[in-house]
């Protein structure tokens, strides 16, 4: 059996005895829709966080693309083009096991986030993928997201992370590249400097 820290939280008692009590606007501005205001939110924002639950566990995978490139059909229905990517559909083979997803959007320059849960299937319709196609290329195939709960994020983390202030080139400097990742991973299997050198043209030519 495993032996507990006296200093862990077990229990929704111990946790709510932790924190102070919800305030009423957090509760009044979860909605089961899309409001007018949220949905400028989603048609600003060039990026989401896509979240998903598979029979491996849980998964979390960037999204991005100009913005409104998530498109709100109506006030209950989100469309995800699926771009190309690396081929892993990692976030797809999860959402045929459990249709419940989260979103995440985020809009530069804005703290405040937006959170969408709701559950997901994935169409190959040939009309919907010619009408998200971009410069001519269709998108592999769509996420149809029927929305559950909708409601903004205040703006504490983004604040506190400086997220959008002046990018800060001494902290990206220290991070190690990806053919520099790989390399280390299989015991230099894979050549990091040609992988890095090569990486820029690669991504501009798959990005559609």
């Amino acid at each position: 059996m495993t032996n507990l820290s006296p200093h862990q939280i077990t229990s929704n008692e111990q946790l709510e005895a932790l924190f102070d009590t919800v305030g009423a606007t957090s509760v009044k501005k979860e909605v089961p829709y899309i409001h007018p205001h949220y949905r400028a939110m989603i048609e600003a924002s060039p990026f989401a966080v896509l979240a998903t639950h598979g029979p491996d566990g849980l998964d979390a995978s960037p999204r991005g693309d100009a913005p409104g490139f998530i498109v709100v059909e109506d006030e209950k229905t989100l469309l995800l083009p699926e771009r190309r990517g690396n081929n892993r559909v990692d976030s797809l083979r999860n959402i045929l096991f459990d249709p419940q997803v989260g979103l995440l959007f985020l809009i530069p320059g804005k703290g405040e986030t937006l959170r969408v849960n709701g559950r997901a299937t994935i169409s190959v319709d040939p009309a919907l993928l010619d009408r998200l196609a971009v410069d001519g290329k269709p998108p592999k195939c769509v996420l149809h997201i029927a929305v559950d709960t909708v409601y903004f994020q205040c703006a504490r983390a983004i604040t506190r992370s400086q997220l959008w202030q002046r990018a800060r080139t001494d902290i990206a400097s220290g991070i190690p590249s990806p053919g520099t990742i790989l390399a280390a991973l299989t015991n230099a299997e894979v050549d990091g400097q040609k992988y890095d050198s090569e990486l820029p043209a690669r991504q501009r030519a798959t990005l559609y």
